[in-house]
């Protein structure tokens, strides 16, 4: 093997394993975020906007991390503190917000049951 097709190669692997570092990062830092008992990190959904044409300016994709509130948690009480929380371990890990934005998106929404989103960034 040469030394163009060692670095194809390298630069292949590197391609295909980027979205799987990103997406360990934010498990990771989602799942830091609250103590069991307030809540728990489900997990994050890529959406591709469909109304936004491919040749806008504007980026077509953003991510919704899922929450679900404890039984105990009073949902409106605790609402707006809990999104606070959430944007601001996204926004302090400056990595995590370089590789989202370097993958597409532009906006990340918090949800935390199946009605209602809030914007983070």
């Amino acid at each position: 093997m040469n030394i163009q097709n060692l670095t194809r190669a390298a630069a292949m692997v590197a391609l295909c394993s980027a979205p799987a570092i990103q997406a360990e990062n934010l498990d990771i830092v989602m799942s830091q975020v609250f103590a069991q008992d307030h809540a728990t990190y489900i997990g994050y959904e890529s959406i591709e906007r469909e109304d936004i044409p491919t040749a806008s300016a504007l980026e077509r994709k953003y991510l919704i991390v899922d929450f679900r509130l404890a039984a105990n948690q009073q949902a409106s009480e605790q609402l707006q503190t809990s999104v606070h929380k959430v944007c601001m371990a996204l926004l302090k890990d400056r990595e995590l917000v370089r590789s989202l934005s370097d993958s597409g998106y532009d906006m990340v929404s918090v949800a935390f049951d199946r009605r209602s989103q809030f914007d983070c960034l």
